[in-house]
């Protein structure tokens, strides 16, 4: 009975797991499923290379958090 129990718990529990919020470093070559951008967060540092934050929803309507390198949001070309 305790393992009936214990094989419930994790069916589920697993969705629940894996509905939460993906998250992924982005990697040259990627080509990821970008439906829909929900927010991006690039810190500001001049024309330093920043670790920038996009959340976005793919095709699916999952919700995935992604990293990539970027120049800081104050790079401004004069």
């Amino acid at each position: 009975m305790r393992n009936l129990i214990w094989l419930a718990s994790i069916g589920i529990a697993a969705p629940l797991a894996y509905a939460e919020e993906q998250q992924s470093n982005y990697e040259y070559g990627d080509r990821p499923d970008i439906a829909k951008v929900l927010s991006l967060d690039v810190p500001s540092d001049d024309c330093n290379v920043v670790e920038a934050t996009m959340t976005y929803l793919d095709s699916n309507g999952e919700t995935h958090t992604m990293r990539y390198l970027r120049q800081g949001a104050d790079c401004h070309d004069n």
